[in-house]
């Protein structure tokens, strides 16, 4: 019944009343980051979703659209702004996503959705990440995020997908608002957000 009815349920009048509650600092973010990117302040990537379906992410902006000489953009590290990166170490980049949830394109616990171009890398085994909505935060995240190689991720999602209830829903978030005050897990040891996913060894 959770699976089935529930967990949409939940993530629906979650992300509603979210959404109504934290509307000031939505916008005040909103605003600072249009006036500090010289922007938009919203970052908009397709993402695929439940079954691979694509849609598409609204996340805040936390990097710059610099470019090299050739129009190639510049690597992550020198993109992220000071505001970005604040904005990432709080989380806070995250919370536009709650319209995503609400839309039903995500879950607020889940895989986290990753890059299009990914899709056609994934063994069988970890496909099964696609069986349900992706997350704003999930049982990889609050086991090491972006510090774990992508095959513990992989695992990690499955893992969560085969084993999906809300009692592990709930702890997933208790463990979130805990490594979100310890800023854990924002970076990989080489990279300040993750290292591209080339396929499994």
């Amino acid at each position: 019944m959770y699976k089935r009815v529930g967990k949409r349920l939940i993530d629906f009048l979650a992300a509603f009343v979210g959404l109504i509650i934290l509307f000031p600092l939505l916008a005040g973010l909103a605003l600072f980051l249009a006036l500090s990117n010289r922007g938009t302040p919203f970052f908009r990537q397709p993402r695929p979703g439940k079954h691979g379906a694509i849609f598409t992410l609204l996340k805040f902006k936390t990097m710059n659209d610099r470019r090299t000489s050739s129009g190639e953009l510049l690597p992550d590290a020198e993109r992220l702004t000071p505001v970005g990166k604040w904005i990432r170490k709080t989380s806070l980049d995250e919370l536009p996503q709650l319209w995503n949830v609400l839309w039903g394109d995500m879950s607020l616990i889940g895989p986290r959705p990753l890059l299009v171009e990914y899709l056609p890398l994934y063994s069988e085994q970890q496909r099964r990440r696609h069986l349900v909505r992706p997350g704003i935060t999930g049982w990889a995240q609050v086991n090491g995020r972006n510090t774990l190689d992508w095959d513990t991720k992989f695992r990690l999602d499955v893992w969560y997908v085969e084993n999906l209830s809300m009692a592990l829903d709930v702890k997933i978030v208790f463990l979130t608002f805990q490594k979100v005050l310890r800023r854990e897990g924002i970076s990989s040891a080489t990279a300040v957000t993750m290292e591209k996913f080339t396929g499994s060894n």
